[in-house]
Protein backbone atom coordinates (compact mmCIF):
# COMPACT_ATOMS: atom_id res chain seq x y z
CA UNK A 1 0.00 0.00 0.00
CA UNK A 2 1.57 3.26 -1.03
CA UNK A 3 0.60 6.88 -0.94
CA UNK A 4 2.30 8.63 -3.85
CA UNK A 5 2.60 11.95 -5.59
CA UNK A 6 3.56 11.96 -9.26
CA UNK A 7 5.77 14.83 -10.34
CA UNK A 8 5.12 16.87 -13.50
CA UNK A 9 6.52 15.49 -16.73
CA UNK A 10 9.16 17.24 -18.83
CA UNK A 11 7.59 15.74 -21.90
CA UNK A 12 4.36 13.91 -22.63
CA UNK A 13 6.00 10.50 -22.87
CA UNK A 14 8.14 10.89 -19.75
CA UNK A 15 7.69 8.31 -17.00
CA UNK A 16 6.78 10.24 -13.87
CA UNK A 17 9.13 10.47 -10.92
CA UNK A 18 7.30 9.28 -7.82
CA UNK A 19 7.48 10.60 -4.25
CA UNK A 20 5.85 7.93 -2.12
CA UNK A 21 5.34 6.41 1.31
CA UNK A 22 5.05 2.67 1.93
CA UNK A 23 3.42 0.69 4.72
CA UNK A 24 5.95 -2.09 4.12
CA UNK A 25 8.91 0.26 4.63
CA UNK A 26 7.13 1.77 7.64
CA UNK A 27 6.69 -1.69 9.19
CA UNK A 28 10.31 -2.76 8.65
CA UNK A 29 11.72 0.45 10.13
CA UNK A 30 9.22 0.54 12.99
CA UNK A 31 10.18 -3.05 13.85
CA UNK A 32 13.87 -2.21 14.27
CA UNK A 33 12.97 0.99 16.17
CA UNK A 34 11.03 -1.18 18.62
CA UNK A 35 14.13 -3.31 19.09
CA UNK A 36 16.59 -0.53 19.89
CA UNK A 37 17.37 1.26 16.62
CA UNK A 38 17.80 4.81 17.97
CA UNK A 39 20.14 6.38 15.41
CA UNK A 40 19.64 10.19 15.22
CA UNK A 41 16.37 10.00 17.12
CA UNK A 42 16.74 13.50 18.57
CA UNK A 43 17.21 14.99 15.07
CA UNK A 44 14.22 13.18 13.55
CA UNK A 45 10.82 14.60 12.77
CA UNK A 46 8.65 14.47 15.95
CA UNK A 47 6.46 11.89 14.18
CA UNK A 48 9.12 9.22 14.79
CA UNK A 49 9.00 9.62 18.58
CA UNK A 50 5.19 9.74 18.49
CA UNK A 51 4.97 6.44 16.60
CA UNK A 52 7.56 4.78 18.85
CA UNK A 53 5.49 5.83 21.87
CA UNK A 54 2.27 4.45 20.41
CA UNK A 55 3.93 1.16 19.47
CA UNK A 56 5.44 0.78 22.95
CA UNK A 57 2.00 1.38 24.49
CA UNK A 58 0.39 -1.17 22.16
CA UNK A 59 3.04 -3.75 23.06
CA UNK A 60 2.40 -3.21 26.78
CA UNK A 61 -1.39 -3.32 26.56
CA UNK A 62 -2.13 -5.87 23.83
CA UNK A 63 -2.14 -9.57 24.77
CA UNK A 64 0.49 -11.53 22.88
CA UNK A 65 2.44 -8.49 21.71
CA UNK A 66 5.37 -8.96 24.10
CA UNK A 67 5.69 -12.58 23.02
CA UNK A 68 5.89 -11.35 19.41
CA UNK A 69 8.52 -8.71 20.22
CA UNK A 70 10.94 -11.06 21.97
CA UNK A 71 12.04 -13.19 18.95
CA UNK A 72 11.91 -10.13 16.66
CA UNK A 73 14.34 -8.20 18.84
CA UNK A 74 16.55 -11.20 19.46
CA UNK A 75 17.00 -11.51 15.70
CA UNK A 76 17.69 -7.78 15.35
CA UNK A 77 20.36 -7.81 18.06
CA UNK A 78 22.06 -10.87 16.58
CA UNK A 79 22.26 -9.24 13.14
CA UNK A 80 22.96 -5.66 14.22
CA UNK A 81 25.81 -4.17 12.21
CA UNK A 82 28.55 -2.27 14.01
CA UNK A 83 28.25 0.49 11.41
CA UNK A 84 24.93 2.27 12.05
CA UNK A 85 24.63 3.24 8.37
CA UNK A 86 24.96 -0.40 7.28
CA UNK A 87 22.55 -1.46 10.01
CA UNK A 88 19.82 0.70 8.46
CA UNK A 89 20.87 -0.02 4.88
CA UNK A 90 20.35 -3.77 5.09
CA UNK A 91 16.76 -3.33 6.28
CA UNK A 92 16.04 -0.71 3.61
CA UNK A 93 17.25 -3.18 0.98
CA UNK A 94 14.98 -5.87 2.45
CA UNK A 95 11.95 -3.56 2.56
CA UNK A 96 12.30 -2.73 -1.14
CA UNK A 97 12.00 -6.43 -1.97
CA UNK A 98 8.99 -7.23 0.22
CA UNK A 99 5.35 -7.20 -0.85
CA UNK A 100 2.49 -5.51 0.94
CA UNK A 101 1.26 -6.35 4.46
CA UNK A 102 0.15 -8.43 6.16
CA UNK A 103 2.14 -11.19 4.41
CA UNK A 104 5.22 -9.18 3.32
CA UNK A 105 5.89 -11.91 0.77
CA UNK A 106 9.33 -11.46 -0.88
CA UNK A 107 9.01 -10.47 -4.53
CA UNK A 108 11.86 -12.79 -5.53
CA UNK A 109 13.36 -16.05 -4.33
CA UNK A 110 15.77 -15.97 -1.37
CA UNK A 111 18.72 -16.65 -3.66
CA UNK A 112 17.81 -13.64 -5.80
CA UNK A 113 17.83 -11.09 -2.96
CA UNK A 114 20.71 -8.60 -2.76
CA UNK A 115 23.36 -9.93 -0.33
CA UNK A 116 22.66 -7.37 2.41
CA UNK A 117 18.90 -8.03 2.27
CA UNK A 118 19.40 -11.80 2.20
CA UNK A 119 21.34 -11.56 5.46
CA UNK A 120 18.31 -10.26 7.38
CA UNK A 121 15.44 -11.79 5.36
CA UNK A 122 14.73 -14.33 8.12
CA UNK A 123 13.26 -11.51 10.21
CA UNK A 124 10.13 -11.49 8.05
CA UNK A 125 8.14 -14.20 9.92
CA UNK A 126 8.82 -12.44 13.24
CA UNK A 127 7.81 -9.12 11.69
CA UNK A 128 4.56 -10.59 10.36
CA UNK A 129 3.55 -11.69 13.87
CA UNK A 130 4.61 -8.37 15.39
CA UNK A 131 2.62 -6.45 12.75
CA UNK A 132 -0.53 -8.39 13.63
CA UNK A 133 -0.20 -8.52 17.41
CA UNK A 134 0.84 -4.89 17.93
CA UNK A 135 -1.76 -3.55 15.51
CA UNK A 136 0.77 -1.74 13.31
CA UNK A 137 -1.76 -1.29 10.51
CA UNK A 138 -3.99 0.80 12.78
CA UNK A 139 -1.01 2.94 13.81
CA UNK A 140 -0.03 3.39 10.16
CA UNK A 141 -3.55 4.43 9.23
CA UNK A 142 -3.64 6.89 12.12
CA UNK A 143 -0.63 8.73 10.72
CA UNK A 144 -1.27 8.53 6.98
CA UNK A 145 -2.44 12.14 6.90
CA UNK A 146 0.83 13.29 8.47
CA UNK A 147 2.80 11.19 5.99
CA UNK A 148 0.83 12.81 3.18
CA UNK A 149 1.67 16.24 4.61
CA UNK A 150 5.37 15.37 4.60
CA UNK A 151 5.29 14.37 0.94
CA UNK A 152 3.47 17.61 0.13
CA UNK A 153 6.20 19.60 1.87
CA UNK A 154 8.92 18.07 -0.30
CA UNK A 155 6.97 17.74 -3.54
CA UNK A 156 7.73 21.14 -5.04
CA UNK A 157 11.46 21.13 -4.30
CA UNK A 158 11.85 17.63 -5.78
CA UNK A 159 9.83 18.60 -8.84
CA UNK A 160 11.96 21.70 -9.42
CA UNK A 161 15.17 19.70 -9.04
CA UNK A 162 14.23 17.05 -11.60
CA UNK A 163 12.95 19.67 -14.02
CA UNK A 164 16.11 21.80 -13.71
CA UNK A 165 18.33 18.75 -14.18
CA UNK A 166 16.57 17.72 -17.37
CA UNK A 167 16.63 21.29 -18.68
CA UNK A 168 20.39 21.50 -18.14
CA UNK A 169 21.00 18.18 -19.89
CA UNK A 170 18.36 18.91 -22.54
CA UNK A 171 17.35 15.34 -21.88
CA UNK A 172 13.75 14.43 -20.96
CA UNK A 173 13.65 11.22 -18.94
CA UNK A 174 11.52 9.31 -21.45
CA UNK A 175 14.17 6.58 -21.34
CA UNK A 176 13.05 3.00 -21.85
CA UNK A 177 9.68 1.41 -21.24
CA UNK A 178 9.18 0.37 -17.63
CA UNK A 179 12.04 2.33 -16.03
CA UNK A 180 11.21 3.81 -12.65
CA UNK A 181 12.63 6.42 -10.25
CA UNK A 182 11.00 6.49 -6.82
CA UNK A 183 11.76 8.51 -3.70
CA UNK A 184 10.40 6.92 -0.54
CA UNK A 185 9.89 9.09 2.53
CA UNK A 186 9.58 7.49 5.96
CA UNK A 187 9.83 9.05 9.40
CA UNK A 188 11.32 6.03 11.17
CA UNK A 189 14.90 6.17 9.84
CA UNK A 190 17.93 8.32 10.63
CA UNK A 191 17.51 11.70 8.90
CA UNK A 192 21.26 12.00 8.33
CA UNK A 193 21.35 8.91 6.12
CA UNK A 194 20.16 8.56 2.55
CA UNK A 195 19.91 5.14 0.95
CA UNK A 196 19.94 4.92 -2.84
CA UNK A 197 19.50 1.69 -4.77
CA UNK A 198 19.64 0.59 -8.39
CA UNK A 199 17.89 -2.74 -8.98
CA UNK A 200 18.03 -3.51 -12.71
CA UNK A 201 15.99 -0.69 -14.34
CA UNK A 202 14.55 0.66 -11.08
CA UNK A 203 16.13 3.43 -9.01
CA UNK A 204 15.14 4.16 -5.43
CA UNK A 205 16.05 6.78 -2.85
CA UNK A 206 14.91 6.21 0.74
CA UNK A 207 15.21 9.06 3.23
CA UNK A 208 13.75 10.30 6.49
CA UNK A 209 12.72 13.87 7.33
CA UNK A 210 14.56 15.79 10.01
CA UNK A 211 13.07 18.04 12.67
CA UNK A 212 13.42 20.83 10.07
CA UNK A 213 12.13 20.69 6.52
CA UNK A 214 15.36 20.69 4.50
CA UNK A 215 15.44 17.96 1.87
CA UNK A 216 18.63 16.24 0.75
CA UNK A 217 18.28 17.24 -2.86
CA UNK A 218 21.97 16.78 -3.60
CA UNK A 219 21.83 13.07 -2.77
CA UNK A 220 18.57 12.58 -4.64
CA UNK A 221 19.94 14.44 -7.65
CA UNK A 222 23.05 12.23 -7.68
CA UNK A 223 20.86 9.16 -8.05
CA UNK A 224 18.59 10.90 -10.55
CA UNK A 225 21.60 11.72 -12.73
CA UNK A 226 22.49 8.02 -12.77
CA UNK A 227 18.89 7.26 -13.72
CA UNK A 228 19.21 9.60 -16.71
CA UNK A 229 22.77 8.72 -17.75
CA UNK A 230 23.03 4.94 -17.25
CA UNK A 231 20.93 4.20 -20.38
CA UNK A 232 23.27 6.36 -22.48
CA UNK A 233 26.23 4.26 -21.36
CA UNK A 234 24.38 1.06 -22.25
CA UNK A 235 23.51 2.41 -25.69
CA UNK A 236 27.12 3.33 -26.42
CA UNK A 237 28.80 0.20 -25.11
CA UNK A 238 31.06 -0.13 -28.15
CA UNK A 239 32.87 3.10 -27.20
CA UNK A 240 34.20 1.83 -23.87
CA UNK A 241 36.82 -0.86 -24.69
CA UNK A 242 39.37 1.69 -25.90
CA UNK A 243 39.09 3.48 -22.52
CA UNK A 244 39.87 0.30 -20.60
CA UNK A 245 43.61 1.13 -20.08
CA UNK A 246 42.56 3.96 -17.76
CA UNK A 247 41.56 1.36 -15.17
CA UNK A 248 45.21 0.38 -14.77
CA UNK A 249 45.97 3.94 -13.66
CA UNK A 250 43.41 4.00 -10.84
CA UNK A 251 44.18 0.68 -9.13
CA UNK A 252 45.71 2.42 -6.11
CA UNK A 253 42.97 5.02 -5.75
CA UNK A 254 40.64 4.88 -2.71
CA UNK A 255 37.34 4.79 -4.62
CA UNK A 256 35.01 1.79 -4.50
CA UNK A 257 36.37 -1.34 -6.19
CA UNK A 258 33.38 -1.54 -8.52
CA UNK A 259 34.65 1.52 -10.41
CA UNK A 260 38.15 0.06 -10.72
CA UNK A 261 36.79 -2.99 -12.52
CA UNK A 262 34.17 -1.49 -14.85
CA UNK A 263 35.09 1.34 -17.20
CA UNK A 264 31.44 2.04 -18.05
CA UNK A 265 30.55 2.61 -14.38
CA UNK A 266 33.64 4.78 -13.88
CA UNK A 267 32.83 6.94 -16.91
CA UNK A 268 29.24 7.46 -15.78
CA UNK A 269 30.26 8.34 -12.24
CA UNK A 270 32.80 10.86 -13.55
CA UNK A 271 30.18 12.46 -15.79
CA UNK A 272 27.73 12.66 -12.87
CA UNK A 273 30.34 14.42 -10.73
CA UNK A 274 31.26 16.79 -13.54
CA UNK A 275 27.61 17.78 -13.96
CA UNK A 276 27.32 18.32 -10.21
CA UNK A 277 30.37 20.60 -10.31
CA UNK A 278 29.14 22.55 -13.34
CA UNK A 279 25.71 23.15 -11.80
CA UNK A 280 26.89 23.90 -8.26
CA UNK A 281 25.13 26.85 -6.65
CA UNK A 282 24.21 29.73 -8.93
CA UNK A 283 25.83 31.82 -11.64
CA UNK A 284 27.57 33.80 -8.88
CA UNK A 285 29.26 30.73 -7.38
CA UNK A 286 33.06 31.23 -7.57
CA UNK A 287 34.80 29.05 -10.15
CA UNK A 288 37.24 27.98 -7.45
CA UNK A 289 34.46 26.12 -5.63
CA UNK A 290 33.59 24.18 -8.77
CA UNK A 291 37.18 23.28 -9.60
CA UNK A 292 37.72 22.13 -6.01
CA UNK A 293 35.08 19.45 -6.57
CA UNK A 294 36.90 18.35 -9.74
CA UNK A 295 40.24 18.20 -7.93
CA UNK A 296 38.74 16.11 -5.12
CA UNK A 297 37.28 13.73 -7.70
CA UNK A 298 40.75 13.35 -9.25
CA UNK A 299 42.32 12.49 -5.90
CA UNK A 300 39.62 9.89 -5.16
CA UNK A 301 40.11 8.17 -8.53
CA UNK A 302 37.30 9.61 -10.65
CA UNK A 303 39.87 10.82 -13.12
CA UNK A 304 37.65 11.65 -16.09
CA UNK A 305 35.66 14.21 -14.11
CA UNK A 306 38.00 16.97 -15.30
CA UNK A 307 37.62 15.94 -18.95
CA UNK A 308 33.82 15.94 -18.73
CA UNK A 309 33.84 19.22 -16.79
CA UNK A 310 35.61 20.88 -19.72
CA UNK A 311 33.45 19.08 -22.30
CA UNK A 312 30.30 20.35 -20.59
CA UNK A 313 31.41 23.94 -21.18
CA UNK A 314 31.06 23.28 -24.91
CA UNK A 315 27.86 21.29 -24.41
CA UNK A 316 26.18 24.17 -22.56
CA UNK A 317 26.53 26.37 -25.66
CA UNK A 318 25.23 23.71 -28.05
CA UNK A 319 21.47 23.35 -28.66
CA UNK A 320 21.82 19.55 -28.92
CA UNK A 321 20.74 17.47 -25.98
CA UNK A 322 23.04 15.12 -24.11
CA UNK A 323 21.62 12.08 -25.87
CA UNK A 324 23.10 13.39 -29.13
CA UNK A 325 26.26 14.88 -27.60
CA UNK A 326 27.16 11.82 -25.51
CA UNK A 327 28.77 9.66 -28.26
CA UNK A 328 31.06 12.52 -29.34
CA UNK A 329 32.03 13.18 -25.72
CA UNK A 330 33.16 9.56 -25.37
CA UNK A 331 34.91 9.36 -28.71
CA UNK A 332 36.81 12.61 -28.09
CA UNK A 333 38.58 11.31 -24.97
CA UNK A 334 42.33 11.22 -25.66
CA UNK A 335 43.29 8.10 -23.71
CA UNK A 336 47.05 8.69 -23.94
CA UNK A 337 46.72 12.27 -22.74
CA UNK A 338 44.47 11.28 -19.85
CA UNK A 339 46.74 8.42 -18.78
CA UNK A 340 49.72 10.78 -18.71
CA UNK A 341 47.77 13.29 -16.61
CA UNK A 342 46.49 10.62 -14.23
CA UNK A 343 50.00 9.24 -13.68
CA UNK A 344 50.88 12.55 -12.00
CA UNK A 345 47.93 12.54 -9.57
CA UNK A 346 48.64 11.79 -5.93
CA UNK A 347 45.59 9.84 -4.77
CA UNK A 348 43.96 10.54 -1.40
CA UNK A 349 44.13 8.08 1.45
CA UNK A 350 40.37 7.54 1.47
CA UNK A 351 37.25 8.42 -0.49
CA UNK A 352 33.68 9.17 0.51
CA UNK A 353 31.49 6.08 -0.03
CA UNK A 354 29.42 6.11 -3.21
CA UNK A 355 25.80 6.94 -2.46
CA UNK A 356 24.18 4.70 -5.06
CA UNK A 357 24.35 1.00 -4.19
CA UNK A 358 24.31 -1.24 -7.23
CA UNK A 359 22.72 -3.82 -4.98
CA UNK A 360 21.30 -6.09 -7.61
CA UNK A 361 20.29 -9.68 -6.85
CA UNK A 362 23.44 -11.78 -6.92
CA UNK A 363 22.16 -14.50 -9.29
CA UNK A 364 20.49 -12.29 -11.86
CA UNK A 365 23.36 -11.81 -14.26
CA UNK A 366 21.73 -13.42 -17.31
CA UNK A 367 18.46 -11.47 -17.15
CA UNK A 368 20.19 -8.26 -16.15
CA UNK A 369 22.51 -8.54 -19.14
CA UNK A 370 19.57 -9.46 -21.37
CA UNK A 371 17.76 -6.29 -20.31
CA UNK A 372 20.87 -4.25 -20.95
CA UNK A 373 21.38 -5.71 -24.42
CA UNK A 374 17.73 -5.11 -25.30
CA UNK A 375 18.00 -1.49 -24.13
CA UNK A 376 21.20 -1.12 -26.17
CA UNK A 377 19.40 -2.21 -29.36
CA UNK A 378 20.73 -5.77 -29.48
CA UNK A 379 17.60 -7.97 -29.36
CA UNK A 380 19.42 -11.03 -30.74
CA UNK A 381 21.80 -11.26 -27.77
CA UNK A 382 18.99 -10.37 -25.36
CA UNK A 383 16.94 -13.27 -26.72
CA UNK A 384 19.82 -15.74 -26.27
CA UNK A 385 20.47 -14.65 -22.68
CA UNK A 386 16.79 -14.70 -21.70
CA UNK A 387 16.31 -18.14 -23.26
CA UNK A 388 19.41 -19.43 -21.44
CA UNK A 389 18.03 -18.14 -18.13
CA UNK A 390 14.71 -19.83 -18.87
CA UNK A 391 16.39 -23.12 -19.77
CA UNK A 392 18.68 -23.17 -16.72
CA UNK A 393 15.77 -22.36 -14.34
CA UNK A 394 18.08 -20.43 -12.04
CA UNK A 395 16.42 -17.03 -12.46
CA UNK A 396 12.90 -15.61 -12.54
CA UNK A 397 11.07 -17.37 -15.41
CA UNK A 398 8.42 -14.63 -15.53
CA UNK A 399 11.04 -11.97 -16.26
CA UNK A 400 12.76 -14.23 -18.81
CA UNK A 401 9.50 -14.74 -20.70
CA UNK A 402 8.75 -11.02 -20.49
CA UNK A 403 12.11 -10.22 -22.12
CA UNK A 404 11.48 -12.80 -24.84
CA UNK A 405 8.10 -11.17 -25.45
CA UNK A 406 9.75 -7.76 -25.73
CA UNK A 407 12.23 -9.17 -28.24
CA UNK A 408 9.34 -10.52 -30.29
CA UNK A 409 7.73 -7.07 -30.11
CA UNK A 410 10.89 -5.42 -31.41
CA UNK A 411 11.00 -7.99 -34.21
CA UNK A 412 7.34 -7.20 -35.03
CA UNK A 413 6.33 -10.80 -34.32
CA UNK A 414 2.89 -10.02 -32.90
CA UNK A 415 1.75 -13.60 -32.37
CA UNK A 416 5.06 -14.61 -30.83
CA UNK A 417 4.89 -11.60 -28.49
CA UNK A 418 1.31 -12.42 -27.51
CA UNK A 419 2.28 -16.00 -26.64
CA UNK A 420 5.28 -14.95 -24.55
CA UNK A 421 3.36 -12.24 -22.68
CA UNK A 422 0.63 -14.74 -21.84
CA UNK A 423 3.23 -17.25 -20.63
CA UNK A 424 4.87 -14.49 -18.58
CA UNK A 425 1.56 -13.84 -16.83
CA UNK A 426 1.41 -17.52 -15.86
CA UNK A 427 4.88 -17.47 -14.25
CA UNK A 428 5.55 -13.89 -13.12
CA UNK A 429 5.41 -12.64 -9.52
CA UNK A 430 6.74 -9.09 -9.93
CA UNK A 431 3.82 -6.61 -10.08
CA UNK A 432 5.62 -4.55 -12.71
CA UNK A 433 6.19 -7.52 -15.04
CA UNK A 434 2.55 -8.59 -14.64
CA UNK A 435 1.24 -5.08 -15.24
CA UNK A 436 3.37 -4.41 -18.33
CA UNK A 437 2.50 -7.82 -19.78
CA UNK A 438 -1.17 -6.86 -19.54
CA UNK A 439 -0.49 -3.46 -21.14
CA UNK A 440 1.42 -5.02 -24.04
CA UNK A 441 -1.36 -7.58 -24.54
CA UNK A 442 -3.93 -4.77 -24.48
CA UNK A 443 -2.01 -3.00 -27.24
CA UNK A 444 -1.71 -6.18 -29.27
CA UNK A 445 -5.46 -6.78 -29.06
CA UNK A 446 -6.09 -3.14 -29.99
CA UNK A 447 -3.96 -3.62 -33.10
CA UNK A 448 -6.05 -6.72 -33.89
CA UNK A 449 -9.28 -4.70 -33.45
CA UNK A 450 -10.33 -6.77 -30.45
CA UNK A 451 -11.18 -3.82 -28.22
CA UNK A 452 -13.07 -5.71 -25.52
CA UNK A 453 -10.12 -8.01 -24.85
CA UNK A 454 -7.77 -5.02 -24.88
CA UNK A 455 -9.83 -3.17 -22.28
CA UNK A 456 -9.82 -6.24 -20.01
CA UNK A 457 -6.02 -6.25 -20.07
CA UNK A 458 -5.74 -2.51 -19.34
CA UNK A 459 -8.01 -2.98 -16.30
CA UNK A 460 -5.90 -5.95 -15.20
CA UNK A 461 -2.76 -3.81 -15.50
CA UNK A 462 -4.24 -1.22 -13.15
CA UNK A 463 -5.12 -3.93 -10.64
CA UNK A 464 -1.63 -5.45 -10.82
CA UNK A 465 0.53 -2.32 -10.75
CA UNK A 466 -1.70 0.70 -10.39
CA UNK A 467 0.63 2.29 -7.80
CA UNK A 468 3.44 2.48 -10.39
CA UNK A 469 3.05 5.87 -12.08
CA UNK A 470 4.10 4.77 -15.57
CA UNK A 471 1.81 1.72 -15.41
CA UNK A 472 -1.15 3.83 -14.32
CA UNK A 473 -0.51 6.34 -17.11
CA UNK A 474 -0.15 3.71 -19.85
CA UNK A 475 -3.21 1.73 -18.69
CA UNK A 476 -5.41 4.82 -18.46
CA UNK A 477 -4.38 5.89 -21.96
CA UNK A 478 -5.32 2.44 -23.19
CA UNK A 479 -8.73 2.68 -21.57
CA UNK A 480 -9.37 6.11 -23.06
CA UNK A 481 -8.73 5.11 -26.65
CA UNK A 482 -7.39 2.18 -28.72
CA UNK A 483 -3.64 1.98 -29.01
CA UNK A 484 -1.95 3.32 -32.12
CA UNK A 485 1.83 2.83 -32.47
CA UNK A 486 3.94 5.95 -33.04
CA UNK A 487 4.92 6.29 -36.68
CA UNK A 488 8.60 6.39 -35.71
CA UNK A 489 8.43 3.11 -33.77
CA UNK A 490 5.64 0.88 -35.10
CA UNK A 491 6.87 -2.16 -33.21
CA UNK A 492 6.15 -0.47 -29.86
Amino acid sequence: MALGLALPAFAENQPKVALETSETLFTVLTSINTCGYDQELSASDPLRAQIRSEVAKAVQETPGSQDAVAPLCEFYREHQAADSARDLAQYVSLALYLGEPPTFTPKVKQAELPPDAAGVAAIVPFMQTFYEKAGLHAIWERHRVRYAELTEIYHDSLSKMTFATEIYLKLPSAGYLGRQFTVYLDAMGAPGQTNARNYANDYYVVLSPSAGTAMKLQQIRHTYLHYLLDPLAMKNGASFPRLQPLLDEVRTSPMDEVFKNNISLLVTECLVRAIEARTLGSAKTPEAERTQIVEEADREGYVLTRYFYDALLKFEKDPSGLRNAYPEMLNSIDVGKEMKRVSQIQFAGEAAPELLHLARPKDEHLLLNAERRLSAGDPETAQKLAQQALDEEEEDPGRALFILAQVATVNRDMEGARTYFERALERAHEPKVIAWSHIYLGRIYDLKDQREAAVDHYHAALNAGGTLPEVKSAAERGLEQPYEPPSSAPQQ
